[in-house]
C-alpha cells in the first residue's frame, strides 16, 4: 500500500523539476530554514543538497526503514538515530532535514494517559524550523491526521514502508514546510507592513478648521520607498479667537529618526499655538524642543507659519529657513510672499529671533505653503533645479487652465515628477488655504 499524502497538497516544485521554492524574505532568524551543509554541483552545473533524516525511535535497530534512501538526483539520504528526545536534541545540527518521529515514544514529564501527540508537541518546540514526519501503527489513520493538524508535515504507516516511498515522503516534507515557512512569513510581513501603514497614517495631521470659512487641502509624498510618513510635516488648527494657524516644516533628511522628529514638532507646534503662543515665541520654544529630542546636534528643521486674521484679510509670517509661501489672487499672477526677514532654521542658532511680517491678503485669494522637495527637482537634460522661480511658473499656468484645491496640488506635484524624469528623493509636502468671498 501507498504512504498515505493528503490529496489536498499540492506536489512540491522540487518534484516536478522546477527550481525549489524561494527562502522567505525578512530578518527574523527563528524563522529561516537551516542553510544546506553539504552541497555539490552535477556535471551540468546545477547544485544537489545532501539530505539528512533524523531518526526518534525507540529501536532504530529493529526499524523496517530501508537503509538506502535517495533524493530526487539520486543522492543518498543520510539518516541519523536517536532512541530518546535527549539523545535526538543532541544530533539535531542545522544540517538535519527532516525527523522522522515515532509517535510512540512518550515525552518528558508524560504519563501514558497524557496527550497522545505529547511527544510530537515537544519535538515541534524543540525543532521549530524542521520538517517533520510522524510515524504511528497501521490503521491509526485518526491518531496520524491530528499530527498533521498539530503541526507534523505528513504521517505515514510503520509497517507500509519501503525505500522508494519513504524519500519521496521526506523531500515532499521538505518543500512542505520550506513553502509553509515561506507562506507564513509573507503572511507576517504583510500584518507588520499594514501595522505600520495604519501607525503612520494615524501620524498625519487631521486639521482643526470647524467654524472656518477657509477651505484646506494638503499633498504629502514621503522621500523614502514605501513609507507614509518622512521629515516633512504641516498642520493647521483654528483658535477660539477665530485666527486659523497654519505650518508646514522639514527636519533636515528623511529617513524614520527625522520622520519621528518631525511628527513630534507638529504635536508641540499644535499644542503651544492652542496654548496662545505665536511668532518669535512660539519658534523659540519649538528650537528648545527640537535641541532636546534630536539625535545629533547637526539636526536641524526649517519652518513656516502663517497666522490669518479671523477676517482672513491679513495674516502674520514667520520664517525660519524656509521658503515663503506662494499666493495668487484672481486676475493677478501668483507671486511668493515677502522673505526678506527670513530668520534660520530651527536648531542652528541658540538665542536666535524670528520676526513676525505682517501681510495682506486681500478678500479672495489662495495659498500655498511648501517644502523644498517641490522646488529641488530636477528641469529635464539640463539637470538644473527647479526653483521657485520654476514653481510659481507652473502654478501660474495650472490656476490659469482653472485648477483649485486638491486637483491643483496633485497637478503641481505630478508635474514637478514629471519634470524631475522620475520620482523625487525628497519628501514633498504642499498645504492650500483658499478663501472666496
Amino acid at each position: 500500500m501507498p504512504v498515505p499524502v493528503p490529496r489536498q497538497r499540492a506536489i512540491p516544485a522540487v518534484e516536478s523539476g522546477q527550481a525549489q521554492a524561494a527562502s522567505p524574505g525578512g530578518d527574523s532568524s527563528e524563522e529561516t530554514s537551516a542553510p544546506p551543509k553539504d552541497v555539490t554541483a552535477d556535471p551540468n552545473g546545477a547544485t544537489h543538497t545532501h539530505l539528512t533524516l533524523l531518526l526518534i525511535e525507540d529501536d532504530p535497530g529493529g526499524s523496517p526503514i530501508v537503509p538506502e534512501l535517495h533524493d530526487s538526483a539520486g543522492k543518498p539520504i543520510r539518516v541519523r538515530t536517536a532512541r530518546n528526545l535527549t539523545e535526538a536534541e543532541r544530533l539535531l545540527t542545522d544540517d538535519v532535514h527532516c525527523i522522522l518521529l515515532d509517535l510512540a515514544l512518550s515525552a518528558p514529564g508524560r504519563s501514558d494517559g497524557d496527550d497522545e501527540l505529547a511527544v510530537l508537541r515537544h519535538v515541534l518546540r524543540l525543532a521549530p524550523r524542521h520538517a517533520v514526519l510522524a510515524l504511528t501503527a497501521s490503521g491509526d489513520a485518526e491518531r496520524g491526521a491530528e499530527a498533521v493538524r498539530v503541526g507534523a508535515q505528513d504521517y505515514l504507516f510503520r509497517d507500509e514502508l519501503d525505500g522508494r516511498l519513504l524519500s519521496r515522503a521526506i523531500r515532499y516534507a521538505v518543500e512542505r514546510k520550506r513553502s509553509d515557512t515561506a507562506e507564513r512569513r509573507l503572511a507576517e510581513g504583510k500584518l507588520r507592513a499594514q501595522e505600520n501603514r495604519r501607525l503612520e497614517r494615524g501620524l498625519l495631521p487631521t486639521p482643526l478648521l470647524e467654524g472656518s470659512p477657509l477651505r484646506f487641502a494638503a499633498r504629502y509624498r514621503p522621500g523614502r520607498s514605501r513609507a507614509l510618513l518622512g521629515g516633512d510635516f504641516y498642520d493647521v488648527v483654528r483658535t477660539p479667537d477665530g485666527t486659523v494657524h497654519a505650518m508646514i516644516g522639514d527636519v533636515c533628511g528623511h529617513g524614520p529618526d527625522e520622520a519621528a522628529l518631525g511628527v513630534e514638532l507638529r504635536i508641540a507646534w499644535r499644542a503651544l499655538t492652542l496654548a496662545g503662543l505665536c511668532g518669535d515665541q512660539l519658534l523659540g520654544t519649538l528650537q528648545q524642543v527640537l535641541e532636546h529630542e534630536r539625535s545629533d546636534d547637526e539636526i536641524f528643521a526649517t519652518l513656516c507659519t502663517v497666522d490669518i486674521a479671523p477676517d482672513g484679510r491679513r495674516a502674520g509670517l514667520c520664517l525660519a529657513g524656509h521658503p515663503a509661501p506662494l499666493i495668487a489672487h484672481p486676475g493677478r499672477p501668483a507671486r511668493l510672499l515677502p522673505q526678506e526677514n527670513n530668520g534660520p532654521a530651527l536648531g542652528l542658532l541658540p538665542g536666535a529671533r524670528w520676526p513676525r511680517m505682517q501681510v495682506e491678503l486681500g478678500a479672495e485669494w489662495t495659498l500655498m505653503l511648501y517644502t523644498d522637495g517641490l522646488i529641488e527637482g530636477r528641469v529635464g537634460e539640463s539637470g538644473e533645479r527647479l526653483g521657485q522661480d520654476g514653481m510659481v511658473e507652473l502654478v501660474r499656468r495650472q490656476l490659469a487652465a482653472g485648477l483649485s484645491g486638491e486637483e491643483l496640488l496633485w497637478a503641481a506635484v505630478n508635474e514637478v515628477r514629471d519634470l524631475n524624469g522620475g520620482e523625487l528623493t525628497d519628501d514633498v509636502a504642499v498645504l492650500l488655504l483658499d478663501r472666496t468671498p
